[in-house]
Order: C-alpha cells, then structure tokens, then sequence
C-alpha cells in the first residue's frame, strides 16, 4: 500500500472521531473519482493501482490520501482522460453534506458569514495541506483555498488541486447562498488553459488565471444571509464535538505553524509575535520550541515561500517584478537571489524548463 494513502478499514467510531495526519486530506470528496473516470472512459482501478492508491480506500469516506498522493492522481486523471477539466467536474459535486462534521456544523450556522468562518476555522480536522480563508472588505468579500504542505506547490497535479478546490467553493456558496448564487469573480493561481470555458461555467462569472491567490469573491452582503438550517441548540453541539476532535490532533508544530503562515502568504509579512498569537503560544515558548526541532519561524517561512514561488513561476505567466511583490519583496532582483539561492536557478530559467517539460509532455501523448 502507498505510504500516500491511509485505510481505516474495520475501524471503529463515528465518522471524523479523529482528525487526519498532517499533509492529509479525508477522501469523502474524493468519492466522486472512480464515476468520472468510468465516464470518460478509464478504467478507475487500473488508473489508480498504477499510482498505488487502491480503489477501496476511496470508497470508505472516513480514509485519508496524502497530497503528494492526490496531486498526481487528479493531474494523471485529467491526462487520461484528455480532459482538462476533469478537477472542476470533481469539486462541482462536492456538497455541504460530504464535509462530514465541519459540514454539518457550517450547516447549522445561523448565517452564511458564521458557517464560512467554521470552514475556516475547523476545515483543518479533515484537510491538514491547505487552508480555508475568509475576508470581506467594503462590498466585497472572497472565500479561498491555499495549499501549504510540503512539496505541493508547483508540484505535478497543483493546478488540478486548485481546480477541485475553487470548484468545492462554488458548490457550496451555493448550498449556502442558493443554487443561483454565482462569485462576481474567480481568481486561479494557474496558466490559462487553451480553451477556459468550462471554468467560467463552473464558475458562472468572469475568471481570473495567472492570479497570486485561488479565490472567490462575492458581495459582502451574502455573509449576513440567514441559513434555511440555523439551529442554535445543533450548531453549539457540533461546535464541541469538533473540538473534542481537534483535542485529539498530534502535535505537529511546523505544520501548524505552515498553516498559520500561508493565510499571509502572498501578502503582508506577519510578525513572530503575531504568529505566536495564532498557535497560542508565547513568543518565546514558539521559538524554544522551534529551536529544539533545529529550526526557526525565517526557515518555515522562507521554505515555504520557496513552495509558493515555484507555483507562481511555474504554473502562471506572472510577471516576474508581480511575483516579487506579492511575496513581499522590494524588486524582482531580491526576489531572484532568493530564488537562486533556494533551487540554485534564477526564476527565468526555472520557468523555461517548466514550459520546455510540459511542451514535451504534450507532444509525446
């Protein structure tokens, strides 16, 4: 069995009893996968054995998949089947209901802001490689997804993870906001595809690639929408079991640390007093504890800026001087030094090649 996936088979509980391991992800949305691929005329078994993802493990939705599993798989799938798109009809079936518990506690939410805030909030007891963010500004506001473990970004598959991700937060603003509910806008942190309709039917507004971010905007206004499912007295008692679960979560400093990091990333540089506010933790208690894992908030962040930067360069056609001043950076030189120190490329060189491997890739199907 793939170190990638994980089988709870004849495992006992409730469903979401524990929260998942750290760059884990639950397969509940991930259901959907053996149907499409039958559809477009791969055989699911073969596609996912060749991979070593048994078929079985996506049918229990209490089993979990890494994300370096799940990136190839949803790129090897949208290959397979020439179907580029094949992320977006994935995330499109994905319910309010198929988010286990965090679904249903967002359901019992007395309005749309306080049930996108829980997603937000305990999105990371079934889904530890990414984060749920949530802001509003004026008439404005924008529901996104970024992903933060290790090796993801840029890595094979990541615009196909973005892809299933936007299109999980179309479903459910609209189970949320009702079936006609459509964002203003979407943004991808990916290439334009050569032929992007189906991204503006999924989305059902005008979208954005190239993007710094993956995210949704919508008018403000819908955060203050009453829920057809409010119930006060259900939504307290799903609030503690989802607690009761996140008690029940290793203790993995980094990983929260990552997650704490890339809700500001792209973005405003945050604090180290900041970001111990975050985990909870005293400044000093954070960096103590950091040291004896040999290793310190400026190593998390520059590693993980690293991550967001080979995505930006790889999978978009940000300019360069764009991609140097979402990550913080005075000018593109600094942003290129740093570039060339983490890989030992400069970020044009680095794009090139990416480019040169995809052209080759498609040349040889």
């Amino acid at each position: 069995m793939s170190a990638g996936v994980r089988s709870v088979a004849g495992a006992t509980g409730r469903e979401d009893a524990a929260p998942v391991g750290a760059g884990r992800l639950r397969t509940d949305v991930l259901g959907g996968v053996p149907r499409l691929l039958r559809e477009l005329g791969v055989p699911p078994a073969e596609l996912l054995a060749s991979l070593g993802i048994p078929p079985r493990l996506l049918e229990d939705p209490r089993n979990e998949v890494s994300f370096a599993a799940l990136g190839p798989l949803l790129g090897a799938a949208a290959e397979r089947t020439r179907c580029p798109h094949f992320g977006l009809l994935l995330g499109a079936s994905v319910r309010l209901a198929s988010l286990g518990l965090v679904g249903r506690l967002a359901a019992a939410a007395p309005d749309v802001g306080t049930a996108l805030r829980d997603l937000c909030d305990h999105m990371h007891v079934r889904d530890r490689g990414a984060v749920v963010s949530v802001w509003s500004h004026g008439g404005s506001a924008a529901l996104g997804y970024a992903l933060y473990a290790p090796g993801t970004e840029g890595a094979p598959g990541s615009d196909e993870l973005y892809d299933v991700a936007l299109a999980i937060a179309a479903s459910l603003l609209r189970d949320l906001c009702g079936p006609r509910a459509s964002p203003t806008q979407a943004f991808l942190c990916r290439g334009e595809p050569a032929d992007p309709r189906p991204w503006r039917r999924c989305f059902g507004a005008p979208v954005h690639f190239d993007a710094d971010r993956a995210e949704l905007v919508f008018p403000s206004r819908w955060l203050g929408r009453r829920l057809r499912g409010a119930d006060a007295a259900l939504h307290r008692r799903l609030e503690e079991r989802v607690r009761e679960v996140e008690a029940r979560a290793g203790d993995d400093l980094v990983a929260d640390l990552r997650r704490a990091l890339r809700t500001r990333l792209p973005g405003a540089k945050v604090s180290v007093g900041a970001l111990a506010g975050m985990l909870a933790l005293h400044r000093r208690t954070l960096n103590r504890r950091l040291e004896r894992l040999h290793t310190s908030v400026h190593d998390v962040a520059e590693e993980l800026r690293f991550e967001v930067a080979r995505q930006l360069v790889g999978s978009t056609a940000m300019p360069l001087i764009e991609i140097a001043a979402s990550l913080g950076y005075a000018d593109a030189s600094g942003f290129t030094r740093a570039f060339r120190r983490w890989s030992g490329s400069t970020p044009s060189a680095w794009r090139k090649r990416r480019r040169n491997g995809r052209a080759a890739a498609v040349g040889a199907r």
